[in-house]
């Protein structure tokens, strides 16, 4: 592969990212503080928000693993087609609407509809891996650049939307006199910026949102120019494509793959929940309201700049060792929790950013491995590729839906009120669990199931040969 498909291949997925970073970190405490809807709402809308896009995602393996071959491959029309879509629903996503009773079916209709039109561009976006090259090297250094262009692709996001909204959730009076707002007058409205106002936080949101929406373009303008999709280089005339149905059956027999999602189920729910709740609890736990745009934009700068020395650790020492530095973010994240300083609230976001990036950059390095254990396995086969990344982006967002709607639930139980300066300590309590304990099991919980994977990078050497000998 050329550097320059390489990094068209990689600079495609960004928009992607960009736009799932800023509803990651900023749509929980647009829907609670500038939307004012209920927590339990709020919760309702993550949720069936995520899993409609899980759902999404075997849907989208089937149709794309029965469409043909056209000029410009099969998954490529898929990209392509779901693109303006998927621009239209994200701004809607931050747009308010001008009612109020039916406020939350018009956050969870157009949440619903970004999650499932990112399913239809991720699951043939990633799947193409499989079509740029035959070769292991070339196919780890393209997901390489790849997820370095979507921490990149992520950071954009994440300091795009945090610079544009900041000011919506900076409060003088906040900061000046704590005490002046508390959860005694919570009913105060005085914070509920006013719809017909130009200069409303909501109208600084929509502006956010039109502007990251206009970076899909470029990427799917370069993506479509530069990156050649390959058809399958293992197939034979005799071969036929596994039925759909027959296909997810043995992918969930096939054990490395079971291995790899259970224990990176377990690990990407723990990130979606210190990225859903790290600026609330900045905001409302740490007393760092004025602070978490560049915190965020630190932990994105550091996993930018990591995955390079990632994919030169799992080069060196194979990819199991490399799943380590997930795990190093544990400890500093409880430090924060039990000493919220400033100081090391940096160092901490800089150290999650490097296991951030290695928790990105492993599974999609693994799992063409697996598919290629699989293919060996089964070598009068084609078309299983999509079924893998489908199924694989399925149970993770399902996982991360679940972990979102619980961890809001958890605040509207805890009695969480918008638009105060200090809310109540059951309330901060389950803020700082949910960004250090929970995550904390989760991820150690992943790193023992990955103990058992079975392939190695012996194994993966093998497995190359082999398929070389049947192509």
């Amino acid at each position: 592969l050329s550097l320059c498909s390489k990094l068209c291949y990689a600079i495609g997925g960004a928009p992607n990212q960009v736009a799932g970073s800023a509803a990651s970190f900023f749509l929980q405490i647009y829907l609670l503080d500038i939307a004012h809807i209920t927590p339990f709402h709020a919760s309702l809308v993550l949720f069936i928000g995520k899993a409609s896009g899980a759902v999404t995602d075997p849907v989208a393996g089937f149709f794309i693993s029965k469409s043909r071959w056209t000029k410009i491959g099969r998954l490529m029309p898929w990209v392509l087609a779901c693109t303006p879509f998927t621009i239209v629903s994200y701004f809607f996503m931050w747009y308010p609407p001008p009612f109020v009773s039916g406020r939350v079916a018009w956050y969870l209709t157009f949440h619903c509809l970004f999650q499932a039109l990112t399913t239809l561009f991720q699951v043939p976006y990633s799947a193409l891996t499989m079509f740029l090259s035959t070769d292991q090297k070339d196919r780890d250094s393209a997901t390489a650049y790849r997820m370095t262009m979507e921490v990149l692709g992520t950071l954009i996001g994440a300091a795009l939307q945090g610079q544009i909204v900041a000011s919506a959730h900076v409060s003088p009076h906040c900061a000046v006199n704590p005490s002046a707002n508390t959860t005694d007058s919570w009913h105060d409205t005085a914070n509920i910026p006013d719809p017909s106002d130009p200069l409303s936080h909501q109208v600084i949101y929509m502006i956010a949102a039109g502007v990251i929406a206009g970076v899909y373009l470029l990427g799917i303008v370069v993506l479509f120019l530069g990156v050649k999709e390959r058809d399958d280089p293992y197939a034979l005339n005799s071969d036929r494509a596994i039925p759909f149905c027959k296909g997810l059956a043995l992918t969930m027999k096939h054990g490395p793959y079971v291995k790899l999602t259970a224990s990176f189920l377990l690990i990407s729910t723990a990130v979606q929940l210190e990225q859903g709740n790290f600026v609330l609890f900045c905001t409302h736990a740490a007393g760092l309201r004025n602070h978490f745009q560049y915190l965020v934009v630190t932990i994105l700068v550091s996993a930018a700049v990591s995955v390079p020395f990632w994919q030169k650790f799992l080069q060196r020492f194979g990819k199991k060792r490399a799943a380590c530095g997930i795990s190093w973010m544990i400890p500093f994240a409880v430090m924060l929790v039990t000493i919220p300083n400033l100081i090391l609230a940096y160092f901490v976001a800089f150290i999650s950013g490097l296991s951030i990036a290695a928790s990105l950059l492993l599974p999609w390095s693994m799992l063409p491995d697996v598919v290629d254990n699989f293919r060996l396995q089964n070598p009068h086969g084609k078309g299983h590729e999509t079924i893998f990344y489908s199924s694989y982006v399925f149970f993770t967002k399902m996982s991360a839906g679940i972990g979102l709607g619980i961890s809001a639930a958890g605040l509207e139980f805890t009695g969480y009120k918008p638009g105060i300066c200090r809310q109540s300590d059951d309330v901060i309590l389950t803020l700082k669990l949910l960004i250090g304990a929970v995550p904390a099991i989760l991820i150690l919980l992943g790193l023992f199931i990955l103990l058992f994977y079975p392939i190695t990078e012996e194994s993966r050497k093998a497995t190359k040969l082999a398929l070389e000998e049947l192509r």
